[in-house]
């Protein structure tokens, strides 16, 4: 169920700002810590957390400026703008996941093992904690306020938390086995860049425009032919979001001798029971259907 818009700004803007503080608060530690111990993994960990921080500024901003009313340029509001901040949350998290993996396939040709200290253990081991802290937050606030951008801010939290889990694993088998930590690397990699693409497909997807589904449109079609037997029904169904608003139009076909208020009051009808299906404003186009004429599926 989704919350109103200014619940769904207050989530946005809160999860957001605690990641900001915390992602900070965590680059500072790791990246003394990896510093300390020279470990390249660690000190590009620190980065990836840092990263974080940027993204949840995107968070803000997309909120922010999906919050914003319809104006002179944008006359359905500027919901679609959380949908490009999930894009560029994708990016970034792409740009990641991309130097992980040249350094993970660096340290293998290099032969370069992990070294560690008990601070930068407890270090990343909190890391892990609190990042999977944060994405579980994330994840209820994405539901709760069907937002695309948290939900890829949640991966992003995630994969950062899964990371330092690997490392945290990789420093402790290094010394037995001196490739772990770039075979562990890789993973990290194919985790973050798998999270990018499908954060990328789905919001794409979405800003190109999808088809309504199948089983309501078939539903709004019986539900105008039971009402309305004497009518081809609708067709030309179309759904347009803009984030929070939903742009709804389709087709009613009526007899070429029908009064015109008749028509409209069908029309009117046909609009509220669109509108009940799909949300959003509703606007039926009435054509006329003349002797000899085909009807539509």
């Amino acid at each position: 169920m989704k919350v109103d818009l200014s619940d769904k700004r207050t989530l946005g803007y809160l999860e957001g700002y605690l990641s900001i503080v915390l992602n900070t608060g965590l680059f500072i530690l790791k990246f003394i810590a990896g510093r300390e111990v020279g470990s390249v993994a660690m000190v590009a960990d620190a980065w990836h957390t840092l990263s974080d921080s940027l993204t949840s500024v995107v968070v803000i901003v997309g909120f922010w400026l999906s919050s914003k009313p319809p104006d002179k340029e944008h006359a359905f509001g500027h919901g679609k703008a959380e949908s490009v901040a999930s894009v560029i949350i994708a990016t970034l998290l792409a740009l990641v996941g991309t130097y992980f993996l040249y350094e993970s396939i660096l340290k293998l040709l290099h032969h370069e093992p992990m070294s560690f200290s008990s601070f930068a253990l407890m270090v990343f081991v909190l890391s892990a904690v609190i990042k999977e802290a944060l994405a579980q937050f994330a994840l209820w606030a994405a539901k709760r306020a069907g937002s695309s951008s948290l939900r890829a801010d949640a991966w992003h939290h995630r994969s950062d938390a899964v990371a330092s889990l690997l490392i945290v694993l990789g420093a402790l088998l290094s010394q037995s086995l001196w490739w772990i930590d770039g075979i562990l690397g890789i993973g990290v990699s194919a985790l973050i860049l798998h999270a990018a693409f499908s954060i990328i497909r789905s919001s794409a997807s979405y800003l190109i425009g999808e088809s309504p589904p199948s089983d309501i449109v078939q539903r709004v079609k019986m539900s105008v032919e039971a009402e309305f037997p004497q009518l081809e029904g609708i067709h030309h169904l179309h759904v347009h979001n803009y984030g929070d608003h939903s742009e709804i139009t389709a087709h009613l076909t009526v007899p070429g001798t029908m009064p015109v208020d008749e028509a409209h009051e069908i029309a009117t009808r046909v609009e509220e029971i669109v509108r009940k299906e799909f949300g959003g404003d509703a606007t039926i186009h009435v054509e006329p259907r003349r002797h000899g004429q085909e009807g539509y599926e």
